[in-house]
Protein backbone atom coordinates (compact mmCIF):
# COMPACT_ATOMS: atom_id res chain seq x y z
CA UNK A 1 0.00 0.00 0.00
CA UNK A 2 1.22 3.57 -0.99
CA UNK A 3 1.38 5.48 2.77
CA UNK A 4 1.12 8.89 0.88
CA UNK A 5 -1.51 10.08 -1.26
CA UNK A 6 0.21 13.11 -3.35
CA UNK A 7 -3.35 15.56 -4.89
CA UNK A 8 -3.58 17.97 -7.23
CA UNK A 9 -5.64 20.27 -6.51
CA UNK A 10 -7.38 22.33 -9.79
CA UNK A 11 -8.96 19.56 -12.06
CA UNK A 12 -8.23 16.76 -9.93
CA UNK A 13 -10.16 17.58 -6.66
CA UNK A 14 -11.64 21.00 -7.38
CA UNK A 15 -13.63 22.16 -10.82
CA UNK A 16 -11.75 25.78 -10.39
CA UNK A 17 -12.50 26.71 -14.35
CA UNK A 18 -15.71 28.24 -13.91
CA UNK A 19 -14.38 30.62 -10.94
CA UNK A 20 -11.48 31.61 -12.90
CA UNK A 21 -13.72 32.02 -16.23
CA UNK A 22 -16.39 33.91 -13.79
CA UNK A 23 -13.53 36.49 -12.42
CA UNK A 24 -11.99 37.56 -15.82
CA UNK A 25 -15.07 37.98 -18.00
CA UNK A 26 -15.55 40.54 -15.35
CA UNK A 27 -12.69 41.93 -15.39
CA UNK A 28 -13.54 42.51 -19.27
CA UNK A 29 -17.00 43.52 -18.47
CA UNK A 30 -15.78 46.53 -15.97
CA UNK A 31 -13.51 47.42 -19.15
CA UNK A 32 -16.58 47.48 -21.33
CA UNK A 33 -14.64 45.18 -23.64
CA UNK A 34 -17.63 42.65 -25.38
CA UNK A 35 -15.35 39.98 -25.85
CA UNK A 36 -16.52 36.51 -23.81
CA UNK A 37 -15.19 33.79 -23.13
CA UNK A 38 -15.62 30.22 -23.75
CA UNK A 39 -15.53 28.04 -20.72
CA UNK A 40 -14.87 24.94 -22.57
CA UNK A 41 -12.09 26.14 -24.31
CA UNK A 42 -11.06 27.55 -21.19
CA UNK A 43 -10.29 24.27 -19.99
CA UNK A 44 -7.25 22.97 -21.38
CA UNK A 45 -5.70 26.61 -20.36
CA UNK A 46 -6.30 25.82 -16.32
CA UNK A 47 -3.24 24.22 -16.15
CA UNK A 48 -0.87 25.80 -17.80
CA UNK A 49 -0.13 28.23 -15.12
CA UNK A 50 -1.65 31.87 -14.15
CA UNK A 51 -0.09 34.37 -17.10
CA UNK A 52 -0.49 32.16 -19.74
CA UNK A 53 -3.60 31.45 -19.12
CA UNK A 54 -4.46 35.12 -18.61
CA UNK A 55 -3.28 35.95 -21.53
CA UNK A 56 -4.62 33.46 -23.54
CA UNK A 57 -8.01 33.93 -22.71
CA UNK A 58 -8.00 38.09 -21.40
CA UNK A 59 -6.78 37.88 -25.47
CA UNK A 60 -6.56 41.35 -27.16
CA UNK A 61 -7.40 42.77 -24.42
CA UNK A 62 -4.89 42.14 -22.21
CA UNK A 63 -2.33 44.51 -20.52
CA UNK A 64 0.54 43.85 -18.72
CA UNK A 65 0.20 40.24 -18.43
CA UNK A 66 2.24 40.31 -14.63
CA UNK A 67 -0.34 43.09 -13.62
CA UNK A 68 -3.35 41.14 -14.94
CA UNK A 69 -1.89 38.35 -13.10
CA UNK A 70 -1.75 40.13 -10.32
CA UNK A 71 -5.33 41.37 -10.70
CA UNK A 72 -7.35 38.52 -11.46
CA UNK A 73 -5.28 36.52 -8.06
CA UNK A 74 -6.33 39.50 -5.68
CA UNK A 75 -9.71 38.62 -7.13
CA UNK A 76 -9.23 35.22 -6.51
CA UNK A 77 -8.48 35.74 -3.12
CA UNK A 78 -11.85 37.50 -1.62
CA UNK A 79 -13.94 35.34 -4.14
CA UNK A 80 -15.46 32.06 -2.18
CA UNK A 81 -15.07 28.60 -3.76
CA UNK A 82 -18.31 26.97 -2.43
CA UNK A 83 -18.01 23.00 -1.77
CA UNK A 84 -20.16 22.74 -4.54
CA UNK A 85 -17.13 22.95 -7.21
CA UNK A 86 -15.75 19.63 -5.92
CA UNK A 87 -15.72 17.12 -7.99
CA UNK A 88 -18.43 14.50 -7.50
CA UNK A 89 -17.11 11.77 -4.93
CA UNK A 90 -14.09 14.06 -4.18
CA UNK A 91 -15.16 14.60 -0.30
CA UNK A 92 -16.40 11.32 0.67
CA UNK A 93 -13.33 9.80 -1.54
CA UNK A 94 -10.88 11.56 0.46
CA UNK A 95 -12.42 10.78 3.66
CA UNK A 96 -12.38 7.26 3.10
CA UNK A 97 -8.92 7.59 2.25
CA UNK A 98 -7.61 9.56 5.23
CA UNK A 99 -9.60 6.93 7.48
CA UNK A 100 -8.10 3.91 5.91
CA UNK A 101 -4.78 5.09 7.22
CA UNK A 102 -3.14 6.77 4.29
CA UNK A 103 -1.68 10.47 4.17
CA UNK A 104 -3.12 12.86 2.33
CA UNK A 105 -1.11 16.01 0.66
CA UNK A 106 -1.58 18.47 -2.08
CA UNK A 107 0.90 19.44 -4.37
CA UNK A 108 -0.34 22.52 -6.34
CA UNK A 109 0.83 24.94 -8.80
CA UNK A 110 -1.65 27.13 -7.76
CA UNK A 111 -0.44 30.13 -5.13
CA UNK A 112 -0.15 28.81 -1.68
CA UNK A 113 -2.41 31.61 -0.74
CA UNK A 114 -5.25 30.45 -2.48
CA UNK A 115 -4.48 26.42 -2.35
CA UNK A 116 -4.85 27.63 1.31
CA UNK A 117 -8.01 29.46 0.87
CA UNK A 118 -9.68 26.90 -1.29
CA UNK A 119 -8.88 23.68 0.86
CA UNK A 120 -10.95 26.12 4.07
CA UNK A 121 -13.69 27.13 2.15
CA UNK A 122 -14.32 23.43 0.68
CA UNK A 123 -13.58 22.13 4.14
CA UNK A 124 -11.23 19.99 2.99
CA UNK A 125 -8.00 21.44 4.70
CA UNK A 126 -8.11 19.36 7.83
CA UNK A 127 -7.63 16.21 5.85
CA UNK A 128 -3.95 17.34 4.58
CA UNK A 129 -0.93 16.54 6.40
CA UNK A 130 0.87 18.90 3.79
CA UNK A 131 -0.36 21.44 1.29
CA UNK A 132 2.11 22.82 -1.15
CA UNK A 133 1.58 25.68 -3.56
CA UNK A 134 3.23 27.79 -5.73
CA UNK A 135 5.97 29.56 -4.15
CA UNK A 136 8.88 32.63 -5.04
CA UNK A 137 11.30 30.28 -4.41
CA UNK A 138 9.69 27.20 -6.24
CA UNK A 139 10.00 26.32 -9.91
CA UNK A 140 6.50 25.09 -11.05
CA UNK A 141 5.49 21.67 -11.91
CA UNK A 142 7.40 20.25 -13.98
CA UNK A 143 9.99 21.05 -12.52
CA UNK A 144 11.00 18.76 -9.08
CA UNK A 145 10.68 21.76 -6.66
CA UNK A 146 7.02 21.23 -5.31
CA UNK A 147 6.67 17.19 -4.82
CA UNK A 148 9.97 17.64 -3.43
CA UNK A 149 8.89 19.78 -1.17
CA UNK A 150 5.99 17.54 -0.30
CA UNK A 151 8.13 14.29 -0.12
CA UNK A 152 10.29 16.85 2.50
CA UNK A 153 7.64 17.92 4.73
CA UNK A 154 6.27 14.56 4.62
CA UNK A 155 9.54 12.96 5.51
CA UNK A 156 8.77 9.87 2.55
CA UNK A 157 10.26 8.48 -0.06
CA UNK A 158 8.88 9.06 -3.89
CA UNK A 159 8.33 4.56 -3.56
CA UNK A 160 5.95 5.34 -0.39
CA UNK A 161 3.66 7.55 -2.32
CA UNK A 162 1.02 7.61 -5.87
CA UNK A 163 0.70 11.14 -7.37
CA UNK A 164 -2.95 11.63 -8.08
CA UNK A 165 -3.35 14.29 -10.66
CA UNK A 166 -5.39 15.51 -14.42
CA UNK A 167 -2.64 16.76 -16.29
CA UNK A 168 0.71 15.81 -18.51
CA UNK A 169 2.44 18.44 -16.24
CA UNK A 170 1.50 15.44 -13.37
CA UNK A 171 2.40 12.99 -14.55
CA UNK A 172 6.02 14.69 -15.74
CA UNK A 173 7.12 15.60 -12.38
CA UNK A 174 5.20 11.80 -11.25
CA UNK A 175 7.74 9.89 -13.45
CA UNK A 176 10.67 12.20 -12.85
CA UNK A 177 10.34 11.23 -9.38
CA UNK A 178 9.93 7.84 -10.21
CA UNK A 179 5.94 7.92 -8.17
CA UNK A 180 3.33 5.62 -9.62
CA UNK A 181 0.69 8.43 -11.50
CA UNK A 182 -2.78 7.83 -11.77
CA UNK A 183 -5.00 9.97 -13.83
CA UNK A 184 -8.72 11.67 -13.89
CA UNK A 185 -10.39 12.16 -17.03
CA UNK A 186 -12.57 15.17 -16.00
CA UNK A 187 -9.36 17.76 -15.78
CA UNK A 188 -7.73 20.33 -17.74
CA UNK A 189 -5.41 18.10 -19.68
CA UNK A 190 -3.76 19.58 -22.98
CA UNK A 191 -6.51 17.46 -25.36
CA UNK A 192 -3.54 15.34 -27.43
CA UNK A 193 -2.08 14.46 -24.01
CA UNK A 194 -3.08 10.31 -24.52
CA UNK A 195 -2.41 9.02 -20.85
CA UNK A 196 -2.43 5.16 -20.59
CA UNK A 197 -6.08 3.68 -20.10
CA UNK A 198 -5.45 1.34 -17.05
CA UNK A 199 -4.30 4.19 -14.87
CA UNK A 200 -7.09 6.11 -16.03
CA UNK A 201 -10.30 6.95 -14.35
CA UNK A 202 -13.35 8.74 -15.25
CA UNK A 203 -14.50 8.82 -11.49
CA UNK A 204 -12.94 10.09 -8.25
CA UNK A 205 -14.81 7.47 -6.27
CA UNK A 206 -14.24 5.09 -8.76
CA UNK A 207 -10.27 5.68 -8.35
CA UNK A 208 -10.89 5.74 -4.16
CA UNK A 209 -12.37 2.31 -4.37
CA UNK A 210 -9.04 0.78 -6.70
CA UNK A 211 -6.73 2.66 -4.05
CA UNK A 212 -8.18 1.21 -1.30
CA UNK A 213 -8.64 -2.40 -2.58
CA UNK A 214 -4.87 -2.30 -3.48
CA UNK A 215 -5.69 -2.31 -7.37
CA UNK A 216 -2.20 -3.62 -9.00
CA UNK A 217 -1.94 -0.52 -10.68
CA UNK A 218 -2.53 1.97 -7.77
Amino acid sequence: MHSALIFDLDGTLIDSCAICVDILSEMLAERGVAQRIDPIAARPWMSHGGLRMIVALLGAACGDPAEELAEFRRRYAIRETRADTLFAHVEDGLVRLHGAGHTLAICSNKPQNLVDKVLADTGLAPLFSAVVGGRAELQPKPAPDLLDAVLAELGVAPAQCLFIGDSELDHAVADAAGMPFLFLTHGYADPAYCPDPAFSYDCFGVLTDAVLTGAPHA
